[in-house]
């Protein structure tokens, strides 16, 4: 019976893993093992510590369902989200920078005809949005797939409100023949994430806020090219700088003008542009 010490126990589970079927598993798993045992050699928690970490990640778990996801959102404020977008989304010229996909994406918003107001009603500042989906080269990509969300005034989205009935500020629309999609709704502005679970413990306990800063949420999906996943951020908001899940990029910063219209209204224009596949 072997027995292990703090350093070679680290080789006893890397040997048990070497028969692992899945190449990408093994390798994965390996790295992880390592990575994980390195922590704790360094870090050298008591055995309450380790006990506190596990009862945390567990209330991470349990508050998570349908609606809520705090893993999701345990790796946005961790750095870990932006880190896999940029790993997997490495800037390139000529096309919309990539960001975080937020725990509130619905993967079946209802879809909306054209100039559709998806505020349903919602207070807020009246906005206008026209956006153009083209490609890195500047072609025109009609029916392509757009999907928005946002929060509402008060800085929560529909999830978050039981007393909703139906989907309230997102929608899935399809861009025209000449790659348009344009909607009404209301400005969007700062709001805290979900801080009242397990992650927003920690922000607390680290020093942190849980606000972000305003941004409309953009899918963008067209045959032959990457899946966008972007926001839009408003000019001037007092978040840009230290947004709680690092999502800022400098390029999507844009001006949300005081009018478009004749009625005051604020708008906002916006070309995407997707990579080819």
């Amino acid at each position: 019976m072997d027995e292990f010490d703090e350093l070679s126990i680290t080789n006893a589970v890397l040997d048990r893993l070497r028969g692992t079927p899945d190449p990408r598993l093994q390798e994965v798993m390996t790295s992880a093992v390592r990575h994980l045992h390195d922590f704790v050699r360094d870090v050298r928690p008591t055995f309450d510590e380790w006990i506190s970490a596990i009862r945390f990640l567990t209330r991470v778990g349990q508050i998570s369902d349908d609606v809520r996801q705090e893993f999701i959102l345990l790796s946005d404020t961790l750095g870990v989200s932006m880190l896999v977008d940029a790993i997997n989304h490495p800037p390139s010229s000529g096309v919309t920078d990539t960001t975080v996909l937020g725990p509130f994406y619905n993967e079946h918003p209802p879809e909306r005809a054209q100039d559709s107001d998806i505020s349903d009603g919602a207070a807020g500042e009246p906005l206008r949005v026209d956006v153009e989906i083209r490609s890195a080269d500047s072609k025109l990509l009609p029916n392509a797939l757009v999907d928005v969300w946002q929060s509402d005034s008060e800085g929560f989205y529909d999830a978050q409100r039981p007393e909703l009935a139906e989907p309230r500020l997102r929608a899935r629309f399809r861009s025209d023949k000449g790659a348009h999609v344009r909607f009404r709704t209301i400005m969007p502005t700062a709001y805290p994430i979900p801080h009242d679970g397990p992650v927003g413990d920690l922000l607390k306990l680290t020093g942190r806020h849980p606000w972000r800063p305003a941004h409309l949420h953009f899918l963008v999906a067209a045959s032959g090219y990457e899946t966008l996943v972007t926001h839009l951020f408003v000019r001037g908001d007092k978040y840009l700088e230290s947004d709680a899940v690092f999502g800022v990029k400098n390029s999507l910063i844009h001006g949300f003008t005081d009018e478009c219209d004749t009625e005051g209204t604020r708008c906002l224009k916006y070309t995407f542009k997707l990579r080819p596949v």
